[in-house]
């Protein structure tokens, strides 16, 4: 099976992609931004490694929604 380029996409499934991608774009930098202004004893887990984790994997938005429930502690 040959690869698809971009051009072979239809429209509808480029613009899917373009959509997708930004919105995994902003969810990421809005992690980030928060792990930033967040004390490391905020955080379940290292800051260092969900950083590393938000920047390098292609997660699809799962990844930065996930440390949003799960990486943040709450504050009682």
């Amino acid at each position: 099976m040959a690869k698809k380029r971009w051009t072979d996409l239809s429209p509808r499934t480029r613009k899917a992609i373009l959509v997708g991608s930004a919105v995994d774009g902003a969810l990421k930098a809005a992690a980030l931004a928060d792990l930033r202004g967040r004390d490391e004893s905020e955080v379940n887990g290292s800051k260092r490694r969900w950083a590393l984790a938000l920047t390098l994997v292609n997660s699809a938005g799962v990844l930065p929604v996930v440390y949003f429930f799960r990486g943040r502690r709450s504050a009682t």
